[in-house]
């Protein structure tokens, strides 16, 4: 079994290498780690062509423009070429510690894709902001009922799957609504879904976040559009 570990990013300057070397650290599988720089600015694209000297299983690929974080996803999952793709982002919030526990539902359970749940509990979670919880929450929410599902967290950034599975998917979002268009399509599949509990440290606006409340707006938009679309 062979995994692809994509990484998309952009201005992670403080956080990437400290990514990349825990990623690097799981050798429970031969893998590929393909990172997609969405045209940081901050001297982060710089750090991981240095690190790439050094480890040959880094697969760098640069965007010309910021894009956003879907059209990095989309860009890595056309790269990929092994077994079981995992999504990670490269600022810390998600640790590559769980990769055993969102792999196993695959090998052992037949599963087609694994979400890493924030909400499931067992796991460290960073008590963090209100609003982005219920947020969270309301999609996951409105999601389950539209999809006949029962997701305790649509919106993680932990997401594995076959690449079988993936790669038969037209995906189109730039942004952050590539979640739920990730979600729904997949749904429609009739993908099999599983979701194991992870650790999670959110970090602050200060510390460098991103999402902002319109991203909530546009996953909602996302929602309607490709529950009421064919995929």
């Amino acid at each position: 079994m062979k995994i692809s570990i994509i990484i998309p990013v952009y201005n992670e300057v403080n956080t990437i290498l400290t990514v990349l070397k825990k990623v690097n650290s799981f050798d429970e599988f031969e893998k590929e780690i393909i990172i997609v720089d969405d045209y940081s600015s901050d001297g982060t694209l710089e750090l991981i062509e240095k690190y790439q000297l050094t480890n040959q299983n880094i697969k760098l690929i640069k965007h010309s423009k910021n894009l956003g974080k879907g059209a990095g996803l989309r860009t890595g999952i056309k790269a990929a070429e092994n077994d079981i793709l995992i999504i990670q982002d490269a600022d810390l919030e998600y640790d590559p510690k769980d990769y055993s526990k969102l792999i196993k539902p695959i090998i052992e359970s037949n599963a087609d894709v694994v979400f890493g749940s924030r909400f499931l509990g067992g796991q460290s979670v960073r008590v963090h902001f209100f609003w982005h919880y219920l947020a969270n929450k309301l999609l996951t929410l409105l999601t389950n009922i539209l999809m006949n599902m029962n997701f305790t967290d649509m919106e993680t950034g932990y997401k594995v799957f076959k690449k079988d599975i993936i790669k038969k998917i037209n995906l189109k979002e730039d942004g952050f609504g590539i979640e739920p268009e990730i979600t729904i399509k997949l749904c429609k599949e009739k993908a099999i879904f599983y979701e194991v509990p992870i650790s999670y440290y959110g970090r602050s606006y200060k510390e460098g976040k991103k999402i902002k409340f319109s991203d909530a707006i546009k996953a909602l938009i996302c929602i309607l559009k490709y529950t009421f679309k064919k995929n």
